[in-house]
């Protein structure tokens, strides 16, 4: 059982949450303070929205360059929206575009939940134009790295 302290003890014990800080630890290295997350929050959001968009354009310009032809870029669906839409031989990919430090960062990123959702709005893409993919379709994922280094990892994942 613990005891009371008297009154006089514990006010000479160091108060770590009395501080002139907002909060009573201390940030993580990198992460902003709750008092600026918005702003920052925003900055980030910009940030990574103009990197998606020049990931996405090296990878239309790596497509192209291989034979394939563009259908769309971020082709909006009810359940979801797709990066890209591209077909070469009849083969129609669907692919989603992720843009990290590095290629194996963004290699890993794309989840079961995206992979479910990309799923799902291929079944509204093929519905609103079955003349895509007349010998087939498949989900490809591009990587984009900070050094400018693209890749395409064909068939990436495949409903189970």
């Amino acid at each position: 059982m613990l005891a009371a302290l008297p009154a006089s003890a514990s006010a000479s014990l160091p108060r770590p949450w009395a501080s002139a800080r907002p909060y009573p630890f201390r940030p993580v290295p990198g992460h902003p303070s709750p008092a600026r997350s918005a702003g920052a929050r925003r900055g980030r959001g910009q940030r990574a929205h103009a990197l998606g968009l020049g990931a996405e354009a090296a990878a239309c310009a790596a497509l192209e360059r291989d034979g394939w032809q563009v259908y769309a870029r971020r082709l909006r669906t009810p359940a979801g929206e797709i990066d890209i839409a591209a077909e070469r031989d009849g083969v129609l990919a669907l692919i989603e575009v992720k843009a990290r430090p590095t290629l194996a960062e963004a290699a890993a990123s794309l989840g079961a939940r995206q992979q479910a959702r990309l799923l799902a709005a291929a079944e509204c893409v093929l519905a609103s134009h079955p003349d895509w993919g007349r010998n087939g379709m498949r989900f490809d994922l591009i990587v984009a790295d900070a050094a400018g280094g693209v890749r395409r990892i064909a068939d990436a994942f495949r409903q189970e």
